[in-house]
């Protein structure tokens, strides 16, 4: 946890943030998809927003 934490910091990235946002997405993510690591992380607002 704590390397996930201080991977999330080293991008940038609010770690609350990032944690929040992936552990309410992950029962939906294939094992497969790792969009969810620290570095390729974009907050789901961003997700929609591009899609759009």
């Amino acid at each position: 946890m704590a390397t996930l934490i201080n991977t999330a910091k080293l991008n940038d990235i609010d770690p609350q943030a990032w944690l929040a946002d992936v552990l309410s997405r992950i029962a939906d993510t294939p094992i497969t998809r790792l969009e969810g690591l620290p570095w390729n992380w974009r907050p789901a607002r961003a997700l929609m927003a591009s899609a759009a």
